[in-house]
């Protein structure tokens, strides 16, 4: 296996564009130790095969990833977990069978000389999901070993859910990138991430698996990111650092805030403002103040669509040249919760 050279990220790359018939020469590259970005139905992922220590660390260099932040292992399948994992308790296997494959990750005990030691640094677990897109999955198939798979963006920024997020942050320095039918990821926000031990379904992460939903499996509880940072072993990838932000300032306006209460902050403002909200909201501002920029986040109450746009409208409105970013609130309940889980994590201010 061909490694991959850590000055080679310090030289210009032809990064190619892959689709679905040309997925080997991507799985080739990757086996060559070399880094390919993959879409999944939550958003694109960075991709580096997960036993190629030099191929992981190229991950961490390349978006600038502090190297003491764990990465998530894909599988294709259910059996490759069961063979590079340490065990698997019943409820893991219940939570495997139900909501794999999907955006559901769950941590398991990590099984000492499979994955490179950079995977899961420091940590005696390892995270890993079963993508629902059916490029990875055959993708994953093709190299004959699971692969890492962080967000594929610059550490910090708003994930990427479109091919054009990726090329933006690594054209020229990654190998290759998928590019999925879809034109943007059909969920929008990371996997939810669990611990399934004891009978007991603990979140450290929300997403599109909501604890209603596994509620139905067994009890849940969710941990906080202060608890996680508590207890290193079953801490969540990405829990100690800043997520998802913009260059510019995001301001979080409250979901009780009226239209006047809108135009009362914005008046406020002598920046350009960009304006991240849905479309009922949007056309009720404009018809009473003109702002810099805008981006949808769909119809009034559509809350899968809301979070689906999320990242894709503060890259958006990052590369308007707007000064300012005010961003709707939603409903932080079962369906709306990782929609503001992330829009809290990105916004500088909290109205």
């Amino acid at each position: 296996m061909t490694d991959l050279n850590v000055e080679d990220l310090n030289k210009a790359v032809n990064t190619q564009v892959f689709d679905y018939s040309t997925l080997k020469d991507a799985a080739a590259l990757l086996k060559q130790g070399k880094l390919v970005a993959f879409p999944t139905e939550t958003v694109y992922g960075l991709g580096a095969i997960a036993n190629n220590e030099t191929a992981v660390r190229g991950v961490f260099q390349a978006k600038g990833r502090p190297e003491d932040n764990p990465l998530i292992v894909h599988v294709s399948d259910i059996s490759q977990v069961h063979d590079t994992v340490a065990n698997v308790s019943p409820l893991a296997q219940r939570l495997m069978e139900t909501f794999w494959p999907g955006p559901l990750t769950i941590i398991f005990p990590l099984k000492e000389g499979v994955f490179a030691p950079n995977v899961t640094p420091g940590k005696k677990s390892v995270a890993v999901r079963m993508p629902r897109q059916m490029e990875t999955l055959l993708l994953i198939e093709m190299v004959g070993f699971p692969l890492v798979g962080p967000s594929a963006n610059l550490s910090g920024k708003p994930s990427p859910t479109a091919v054009e997020h990726v090329l933006n942050d690594f054209s020229g320095t990654i190998s290759g990138v998928i590019k999925a039918q879809s034109p943007i990821s059909e969920i929008g926000v990371e996997s939810t991430v669990v611990l399934a031990d004891d009978e007991q379904i603990v979140i450290l992460r929300p997403g599109a698996i909501t604890q209603n939903m596994l509620k139905k499996i067994a009890p849940v509880v969710e941990m906080t990111a202060s608890q996680q940072l508590a207890n290193k072993d079953v801490q969540s990838p990405g829990v100690k650092y800043l997520h998802y932000s913009p260059e510019q300032p995001v301001y979080l306006i409250p979901i009780e805030y009226t239209v006047s209460d809108w135009l009362k902050e914005m008046d406020k403002q002598d920046r350009k403002i960009g304006v991240l909200a849905d479309e009922k909201l949007l056309k009720a501002l404009e018809a009473n103040k003109s702002f810099y920029s805008s981006y949808s986040l769909g119809s009034e109450g559509d809350v899968a669509s809301a979070t689906r746009q999320l990242y894709a409208g503060l890259r958006y409105l990052e590369q308007s040249s707007c000064e300012i970013i005010f961003a709707q609130a939603l409903l932080d309940d079962d369906a709306g919760h990782a929609y503001m889980n992330r829009l809290t994590k990105a916004s500088n201010y909290v109205l």
